[in-house]
């Protein structure tokens, strides 16, 4: 079982944006997270493709971006521009979502379905085998600092589930409330990859952190 972390740079100090991107850098962080919203799929607004071209000239580490806009067909091009590595896009927000996650393929971006706290997860059963990460929101999405939602548990067992019966390759990526406590369990219960935000940043050994969540105490 892979333990991966990524940082949500939504919880960085933007005013000090390249020193958190270094203290990732030197971290024992395995990729960097960013948000992209549009203020109609959520109710909020983060970052864009400039800030994108920045953190990639700065960071040592891949870029995992997580979607959470309306048609995102139109911006696949433009992140695979900005250097992304892995993109996740919402299963509630794809029309054709069948579509969209071989048109990212094609620009040999690693493509991930995302599922808000409310989605059954045996929705993915009929593209399980098509993608590389699925993204279980265990918060609402659009803002940070939320608190984890403990239904999570259990949908994370249903998807392992999907995806040994399918034999799929795709990991297990889980965003949102993530801390010390629930990080260990998430990793014991078949988690592969964890996006944490606000317990890392709001941190003063942040490095530490990460560590700690890598290693489950």
């Amino acid at each position: 079982m892979k333990k991966i972390i990524a940082p949500s740079l939504l919880s960085a100090n933007l005013a000090f944006l390249y020193r958190d991107i270094e203290m990732i850098n030197d971290s024992e962080a395995d990729w960097v997270h960013i948000d992209i919203m549009d203020t109609s799929f959520v109710q909020n607004i983060s970052f864009g493709f400039m800030f994108t071209k920045y953190v990639k000239k700065y960071t040592k580490k891949p870029i995992d971006v997580h979607l959470m806009i309306l048609q995102p067909d139109i911006y696949i091009e433009q992140l695979k521009n900005c250097g992304v590595a892995h993109l996740h896009i919402h299963y509630e927000s794809s029309i054709h979502l069948n579509r969209t996650i071989f048109y990212i393929k094609e620009y040999g971006i690693k493509v991930g379905v995302a599922i808000n706290p409310h989605t059954p997860v045996y929705l993915l059963q009929d593209i399980i085998k098509d993608i590389d990460f699925v993204l279980l929101m265990s918060v609402n999405p659009g803002f940070g600092g939320q608190k984890f939602i403990n239904r999570t548990y259990q949908k994370l067992e249903d998807v392992k589930n999907i995806i040994l019966k399918n034999n799929s390759p795709a990991l297990i990526e889980v965003d949102g409330g993530i801390n010390l406590e629930n990080a260990y369990l998430l990793f014991k219960n078949g988690a592969d990859i964890l996006v944490s935000g606000t317990t890392i940043f709001s941190n003063s050994n942040p490095r530490k952190v990460i560590n700690r969540m890598k290693l489950g105490y």
